[in-house]
């Protein structure tokens, strides 16, 4: 599968004093498309030419990840929202559709919430509100028990040094072990998410997202933002190890617009590698406001 092949191309774009490397396919209404950890852009690969079809997409490296730049600071929700939404106005664009997942879920309710003004539909795959996360956190020792590795990566320095000794076992373990549609991750398909994270600076950067977040969480506490006006959708794979459904429950709270929650099943945590046609079928029918068949 190669850029030529699929007709997408590999830009560069200032934004918020960051430089971010994006990838695009298509014409019409921008559509974004934000990866979670320990991805980058490729994790859209099904996505990007099945959208392409009706809007203009762009894919980017998040900042620290893969070919975008890798300051020691911004790791902060608000610096990440501000990056997208300043991508989203360098694109010439005052709205966009925004799909995230993982990580990049979790900043696009962000971003819904601090800039409700370029936010046209919303799609989450896999991943949690920030603020609902932080009441299961404080409520829930089964989201602990999921999430354990966000005390382990609040250690500085051990856990780069210990995944970088690792490397392949842990793409491998988290990707493939994790997966439940199994088919979804051969080793070719992994080996470039193990070349973007040996990239100098990759592994801090993300790691860095977690840290900032703990920190912001200790700093602010239940932080009250603007709830989100745009129509939301969340596809969310059944079976998830790292995310409880209970993170599901309230959204309504945080979302005063049309909300659908539409669960996968048979399916873990990378949705849209695991079943892509099913995502791509659902995403399509929402941003053209056409109504599921599923």
């Amino acid at each position: 599968m190669t850029a030529l092949d699929l007709g997408w191309q590999h830009r560069f774009i200032e934004t918020n004093h960051v430089r971010l490397h994006y990838v695009t396919q298509g014409e019409g209404e921008l559509v974004v498309l934000l990866h979670g950890f320990p991805e980058f852009w490729y994790s859209w690969r099904f996505q990007i030419p099945a959208l392409a079809r009706y809007f203009k997409v762009v894919a980017p490296d998040l900042r620290g990840y893969n070919d975008s730049e890798k300051p020691s600071s911004g790791y902060d929700l608000d610096t990440l929202a501000t990056d997208i939404q300043g991508l989203i106005q360098q694109l010439g664009y005052l709205k966009a559709h925004v799909i995230g997942h993982d990580w990049g879920g979790t900043i696009a309710w962000h971003l819904a919430q601090l800039f409700p003004e370029c936010l046209n539909r919303l799609a989450i795959l896999n991943a949690p509100h920030p603020q609902r996360l932080r009441q299961l956190l404080l409520t829930s020792p089964e989201q602990w028990q999921r999430s354990w590795y966000l005390l382990v990566f609040q250690i500085p320095g051990l856990p780069e040094w210990v995944i970088r000794q690792n490397l392949p076992e842990f793409v491998k373990r988290v990707f493939q072990d994790h997966a439940v549609r199994k088919g979804a991750f051969s080793t070719e398909d992994t080996q470039p998410y193990q070349t973007a994270l040996a990239k100098p600076g990759a592994l801090a950067a993300a790691l860095n997202y977690y840290r900032q977040l703990f920190w912001t969480w200790l700093q602010q506490g239940a932080r009250s933002l603007t709830p989100i006006t745009a129509p939301t959708l969340v596809l969310w794979g059944e079976e998830d190890a790292f995310l409880s459904p209970a993170l599901l429950q309230g959204l309504e709270s945080f979302v005063k617009a049309p909300l659908q929650i539409q669960p996968i099943p048979h399916c873990g945590h990378w949705i849209q590698m695991e079943a892509p046609q099913t995502v791509n079928r659902a995403l399509i029918e929402f941003l053209r406001g056409k109504p599921s068949k599923s």
